[in-house]
């Protein structure tokens, strides 16, 4: 099946090169990481709270699912969701399943510290195989009843049914994932003592996103307060104990999914993308990858409405620090493969406990086609070498972010299909539908 194609593709997409430069305007679905945060505010809260905008995609879905097994009503339309938030107490006494989803998996942990009974929570094999230990023990200092149910480290396991958390001071540092240290800012006012948390490292793990949960927080009308070093990074936030009430919040499109389609027309000679509704100061982590791209050679524009990119005549390779944007890192990869040079891509330490070992799998795919890569615990370097052109089947390993990055790839380097295509469902589902847009539209 070609890309061109406006359904849903089942087995393999064949992905067709751009013959000419396209210009069109995308619109995004609602922002992931917004979305989740939202859901657990307003689950948290007392009222009717309105979500406008939020991505109705699996992981979102899922993670609905959950709150709904708990005792959280929510009603969903095409572009928005009302949540019946539960002051801060949950029925409980359910087992619920997050799939692959890293952020409802270990949000829904700290949330069902609340719960009244225990409930069980679990994913996939993969999500099975990704950190929690960290977290555990985090909530564990805290006060919240939480045991492994299988093996030690490892989810499945049982949270809540017993007495209230009460918070209080806490240190964290260098973690596998800022997940749990957003969940627990955002249950602290539901806690007696509040949370004092201290930074005991030079930073936090993805400080980008734990900053993007402080921006959702205040937008909520949350207080809390800040304390920075000399260079900005957070060493101390402490959110007192208070009712939460309910709140309505529109949700941006999508920054991680925007990134694809920059990329996109960055590799296109004079092709144009316009990204509706996203703004260039978006707090969304990967909505700061807009440089690297401008920085190999592309042009970018913003307006009241939105931003975009214009590809142009030359890329050059680049030597860049992603780690406040790690997913958009991905596709940054996927244009500095088609660059003049090498390209260098720092600050990777999170991909490899993500849906998939994303440094790794990205070496090997870049490797099948012919580039020459080279990787550490925390880095990719990419000298591009297209000089074999034999199609190559790409194995995104069930990760939606692999299937969308080598799609991108695809506009320029013939032969390259994506099997298991339905993946981008956990995140984008209408995906390939706004894909086809890039080699049909009419210039």
């Amino acid at each position: 099946m070609n890309a061109s194609s406006s359904s849903v593709p089942a087995e393999v997409v064949a992905i067709s090169q751009a013959s000419r430069p396209f210009n069109v305007t995308i619109e995004p679905p609602g922002s992931k990481s917004e979305t989740n945060r939202f859901l657990m505010l307003g689950a948290l809260s007392k009222g009717i709270s309105k979500l406008v905008s939020p991505l109705h995609a699996v992981d979102t879905d899922l993670f609905m699912d959950a709150l709904r097994a708990i005792g959280v009503a929510i009603d969903t339309g095409e572009s928005w969701a009302n949540i019946h938030g539960c002051d801060g107490r949950f029925t409980g006494g359910a087992s619920v399943h997050l799939g692959d989803g890293g952020t409802p998996t270990r949000f829904m942990m700290a949330i069902a510290a609340l719960a009244r009974k225990p409930v069980l929570i679990d994913g996939s094999p993969r999500m099975r195989e990704r950190p929690i230990a960290e977290g555990v023990d985090l909530l564990r200092a805290l006060g919240c009843k939480i045991e492994y149910a299988e093996e030690e480290g490892r989810l499945p396991v049982r949270v809540g049914g017993g007495r209230m958390p009460l918070g209080g001071k806490i240190e964290v540092g260098r973690t596998a994932s800022s997940q749990f240290i957003s969940a627990i800012l955002m249950l602290a006012p539901r806690l007696e003592k509040g949370i004092d948390l201290f930074v005991n490292s030079d930073s936090l793990t993805s400080p980008s996103y734990v900053e993007l949960t402080l921006h959702a927080m205040k937008k909520w009308g949350i207080p809390f307060d800040v304390f920075r070093g000399e260079n900005g990074q957070l060493t101390r936030v402490t959110v007192p104990h208070i009712d939460m009430s309910a709140c309505s919040v529109a949700i941006e499109p999508d920054a991680s999914s925007a990134v694809y389609f920059l990329g996109a027309a960055s590799i296109v000679r004079d092709a144009r993308v316009s990204i509706l509704g996203l703004p260039r100061l978006s707090r969304q982590p990967d909505a700061a990858c807009l440089p690297a791209f401008v920085s190999m050679g592309a042009h970018e524009w913003s307006t009241s409405s939105g931003m975009g990119i214009e590809g142009t005549a030359t890329l050059n390779g680049i030597d860049v620090d992603a780690s406040h944007w790690p997913d958009g890192a991905l596709c940054v990869a996927a244009v500095g493969a088609l660059a003049k040079g090498r390209t260098r891509i720092r600050g990777l330490e999170t991909l490899k406990v993500k849906e998939s070992n994303r440094v790794q799998v990205l070496a090997e795919e870049l490797t099948k086609m012919g580039c020459r890569v080279e990787t550490t615990p925390s880095s990719i370097t990419i000298e591009p070498d297209f000089t074999t052109a034999r199609p190559i089947l790409i194995d995104p390993r069930g990760d939606h972010r692999i299937a969308m990055t080598f799609a991108v790839l695809g506009l320029s380097r013939p032969g390259i299909s994506i099997g298991d295509p339905r993946c981008v469902a956990k995140s984008y589902p209408n995906f390939w539908r706004d894909f086809a847009l890039l080699t049909e539209a009419p210039r």
